[in-house]
């Protein structure tokens, strides 16, 4: 595809060229105008698809969201980040009166607990809720304690707005995951019509099936920084794919390298997406310096050493008080010693694919590539208690095998076109194993090592979700022009149905 073709057809492109044929709008507004009324429709139903699980979830009933509202807590009514090792519990007192106000000590992993229901829960769960008891905690906020500070930074600000209730903090932090949600089916949007820029509709399409999906709806409506998250990674996607259609500018450079620095702010597991995007960063500077010299490679560098700075500084405090290098991360590397390096990778083989033989038994008796992430994918919510009968994972087979045939048919057809952008897919398959190895290596540190739960989540992969976008697009074209209709509104319908079907099935758990 030449320079004008895609000019004409990317909502980038035009936003950045202005309506009269080369003037660049001055303003930030004016490129907020350019961007089409699909992707804000795509943003709108991400949005409103989160707000709904935010108030069909019951309160701390969201992954670990107990702990990451202790995390905010701490921040605010302690002025300091969470630290390990303090002896006396994790919550404040006043979060432990809520917690046993809304029986979540017997709701969580119980399926057959429901959550509260008559007026004496209701009036118990008031008078812990205005106990006004103290909000500082032990100074550690559970699993949520070796992460990163932004998104609880940010969170801190709905907690400000509503401090002394904590079901009202709750709900508002909830409502600003939910607008994260709605940036990720933005940046979906976006990235689709960037690396695919003939099939505006068909994007349409991938884009809202990315903002029905129901599990990027759970994470978007609970105090988590997966939400997050997503959308930093769906503006990386974006980024990039921009960069290999267009070039890396200095603008586009200090883009990218702000985006890997807010990752690296917002979530360890951004860590393994990071891998992929220096690739390519480093194949970008290859292709730039063969086509216009060395000048060009300070962008590259540029992107790179903006995103690396949080690392650097971490790093550089750490060393200052006599902390290990990297923190938590940095007893990481006994995991590659060559005595461990290959127990490892048979580990995270298993940990995705059948087990070649050879390999020692780490998940005997489970398929691991269907009981953990297909099955799951099909419905996991709660803290993972809330699922699908087994029966209803394996009719999801049968639209998901459908997609997947469509999918490949597409690939085929456009093999030319597949090969002349290896490279930039390149770059995507170095994001998706970077972050399936980072899985895979914490779990089998937990699992294999520490005998502690595997980190079988599909919520793990929702980073990936602009490339399901393109999934969904690539599997719409593959029908032509006579059936491509047909197969969208079937994919839109049968993404919503989905969508109000895992609804009632957490209506049905927690108050059934």
């Amino acid at each position: 595809m030449n320079r004008l073709t895609f000019a004409v057809h990317s909502p980038i492109a035009r936003a950045r060229t202005g309506r009269a044929g080369g003037t660049r709008p001055s303003s930030r507004m004016a490129v907020l105008r350019h961007v089409p009324t699909a992707a804000w429709v795509c943003a709108l139903v991400a949005l409103l698809n989160a707000v709904t699980w935010s108030l069909i979830v019951p309160p701390f009933e969201g992954k670990d969201e107990s702990d990451h509202f202790a995390y905010v807590e701490q921040i605010v009514e302690n002025g300091s980040l969470p630290e390990n090792g303090q002896p006396n519990g994790t919550y404040s007192l006043q979060e432990d009166l809520v917690l046993e106000g809304l029986h979540a000590g017997e709701v969580i992993h119980s399926p057959q607990s429901t959550s509260i229901s008559s007026e004496a829960e209701q009036r118990a769960l008031i008078k812990a809720n205005d106990a006004g008891a103290s909000r500082r905690g032990s100074g550690e906020a559970g699993i949520a304690t070796g992460e990163p500070p932004l998104y609880y930074a940010i969170e801190a600000i709905p907690y400000l707005l509503a401090r002394g209730n904590i079901l009202v903090e709750l709900q508002l932090m909830r409502l600003v995951s939910a607008i994260f949600g709605a940036i990720t089916a933005l940046c979906t949007f976006l990235f689709v019509r960037e690396i695919l820029p003939r099939s505006p509709w068909a994007a349409t399409v991938g884009a809202v099936c990315v903002a029905l999906e129901p599990l990027l709806a759970f994470m978007s409506g609970s105090v988590n920084p997966d939400s997050m998250l997503y959308p930093v990674t769906a503006a990386v996607f974006l980024c990039l794919a921009r960069a290999f259609r267009c070039g890396l500018t200095r603008r586009l450079a200090v883009l990218l390298g702000a985006l890997l620095a807010v990752g690296f702010l917002t979530k360890l597991n951004f860590l393994g997406l990071a891998v992929g995007v220096y690739v390519g960063l480093a194949v970008l500077a290859v292709r730039e310096l063969r086509a216009k010299g060395r000048a060009t490679l300070r962008w590259p560098l540029l992107a790179g050493a903006i995103g690396i700075l949080p690392v650097v500084l971490y790093a550089l405090r750490n060393l200052l008080e006599r902390h290990h290098t990297l923190g938590d991360a940095s007893g990481a590397g006994s995991l590659f010693a060559p005595g461990e390096l290959v127990k490892l990778l048979s580990y995270v083989w298993q940990f995705y694919l059948p087990r070649l033989p050879g390999m020692t038994h780490y998940f005997e008796g489970v398929a691991t590539y269907k009981d953990i992430w297909f099955d799951r994918s099909v419905g996991l919510y709660g803290w993972m208690d809330t699922m699908f009968s087994p029966w209803v994972d394996n009719v999801a087979l049968i639209p998901a095998a459908a997609v997947a045939l469509l999918f490949g048919r597409e690939l085929i057809a456009r093999r030319q076109a597949l090969r002349a952008r290896l490279p930039e897919l390149g770059t995507y398959m170095a994001m998706v194993l970077g972050l399936l190895l980072l899985i895979g290596a914490s779990s089998y540190d937990s699992d294999a090592l520490h005998h502690q739960p595997a980190f079988g989540e599909p919520r793990y992969l929702l980073p990936l979700l602009p490339l399901l976008g393109g999934v969904f697009t690539l599997a719409v074209r593959a029908g032509g022009r006579r059936w491509s209709p047909v197969i969208g509104a079937a994919l839109v319908a049968l993404v919503f149905g989905y969508d109000v079907v895992s609804q009632l099935q957490v209506v049905a758990r927690f108050y059934g």
